[in-house]
């Protein structure tokens, strides 16, 4: 969960779906903006190259808003920034299955934001990336838990 679902969100989805098929996880994973401003867009072209070049498969991504049925509806749901749980509590507000990415960083402090790419270069897609994986144990352990 992002802003417009066509930077970080897609990227820590096809991080997901890619990791957790490593590890023999059933999960269904999929990917949301808390604004409509991108819907139907495709992911950021810098994003994509990022991660096809680290091996992530990561076509046929279109962007889309979230809403309450699919907050309520998701055993797990996971922001980007504060400010994202924040607008999900207001679209849900009997959600509890809501955290942050960087939460599932042992080495960030508690309520750290992903970095946002969009307004940089390359190497902030990269960035972004670095963060995602850092999270990905956690969030397998967390899913495990789920199952």
């Amino acid at each position: 969960m992002c802003w417009g679902n066509i930077c970080r969100s897609p990227m820590a989805e096809f991080v997901a779906k890619k990791i957790f098929a490593d590890e023999g996880l059933d999960a269904r994973v999929t990917s949301a903006g808390v604004s409509d401003e991108e819907h139907g867009g495709p992911m950021d072209s810098r994003a994509k190259s990022v991660l096809t070049s680290h091996g992530y498969p990561c076509s046929g991504h279109n962007a889309h808003q979230i809403d309450e049925s699919e907050i309520m509806s998701a055993d797990l749901v996971i922001a980007a920034e504060p400010r994202h749980l924040q607008m999900m509590k207001q679209m849900a507000p009997d959600a509890d299955n809501l955290r942050l990415i960087r939460d599932y960083d042992p080495n960030c402090d508690p309520g750290t934001s992903l970095p946002d790419p969009w307004f940089g270069s390359t190497d902030g897609f990269q960035d972004t990336l670095d963060a995602i994986e850092s999270a990905m144990p956690g969030i397998v352990d967390e899913v495990r838990s789920l199952a």
